[in-house]
């Protein structure tokens, strides 16, 4: 059966999956990242990886992958097939698609970036179909987004397109690793939102899901970390739908997960600062974290379509 290798890798762990052409998932399996060996550690279990999913394909699929598209997290450079940045994993200028092609035997790979690979499902696939405009913003550690043009994302010209996390929403305010004060994700993060609620409360294990179930029981403390959250993520999207205009906004990320604790106030919050713009459909992620994975086999796919175009085109 002819299929793609999928591979997603995250911080702690990776999500693998063979991947029919009709996206059906024919085999999926999880490794541990284990990023504290090192990055040569971290490169080395990627190919080790994808070898082993490549072995499985020709043993229970009767043949070896056609393509592989894996999804990385920090700067990536898709043209060149570079692995250029991750603060997490501590590589700098990795040429993951070489790397990957080589050991999987010379087939195509397609590399792409974490966030903006997981909109590309989103919307191709989850929450955004059909749309031919959309954004996709999950809320984790930190917050990114994903711009979908007909049924594409777009990179921007170096890569940095969709960092919607450092909008500055709160101008003089909290420190950001990126140098700036008053970043978006500094607010509305599910990290943020963790340490303001950690602080509120007076218990330093609590997290977003806790503050999400206090504001359920009508705790004022959560309702107010929460709402403040909620008017900062609002701000930095108004400002995102202002310059890209998109039908649908899908939210996703451990965020998301609160559900319409989340969503009924965002929406109002969203509609409250509108004034020409058009309120586009606010809707939740619909794959959770299957969007990467799901996201890289259609880039593997879609690498394979683009050379049998190229080739019919050099042959007529």
């Amino acid at each position: 059966m002819r299929h793609v290798i999928a591979l997603d890798v995250g911080g702690t762990g990776m999500k693998a999956a063979l991947v029919g052409a009709e996206g059906e998932l024919l085999h999926q399996a999880r490794r541990a990242t284990g990023r504290e060996r090192g990055p040569d550690a971290v490169i080395e279990t990627i190919l080790g990886f994808a070898a082993d999913l490549r072995a499985h394909g020709e043993r229970h699929l009767g043949e070896p992958a056609a393509a592989a598209g894996v999804a990385v997290p920090g700067i990536v450079d898709a043209g060149l097939g570079l692995a250029v940045y991750s603060a997490n994993l501590g590589w700098r200028d990795v040429p993951l698609r070489r790397l990957l092609s080589e050991r999987l035997h010379g087939v195509p790979v397609a590399l792409g970036h974490d966030v903006r690979t997981g909109g590309l499902a989103e919307g191709r696939i989850g929450a955004g179909q059909g749309a031919d405009r959309f954004l996709f913003v999950p809320l984790g550690t930190g917050i990114a987004g994903a711009i979908g043009i007909d049924g594409k994302v777009e990179a921007g010209a170096h890569g940095f397109a969709g960092e919607i996390g450092h909008i500055v929403v709160r101008p003089g305010g909290t420190a950001c690793p990126c140098g700036q004060r008053g970043c978006l994700e500094r607010y509305a993060s599910a990290a943020a939102v963790s340490q303001a609620w950690a602080e509120a409360s007076g218990d330093p294990g609590a997290d977003a899901a806790d503050c999400a179930k206090a504001v359920e029981s009508g705790d004022a403390r959560a309702v107010r970390v929460w709402q403040d959250a909620v008017d900062a993520l609002a701000d930095g999207l108004v400002t995102a739908l202002t310059l890209l205009d998109p039908r649908t906004l899908i939210i996703g990320g451990g965020l998301a997960e609160a559900g319409e604790t989340l969503f009924t106030p965002l929406r109002a919050a969203v509609e409250r600062r509108v004034t020409f713009q058009k309120l586009p459909t606010v809707v939740p992620a619909d794959l959770g974290d299957t969007a990467g994975c799901l996201g890289a086999g259609l880039l593997a796919w879609d690498l394979l379509e683009t050379d049998i175009t190229d080739r019919s085109e050099v042959t007529t």
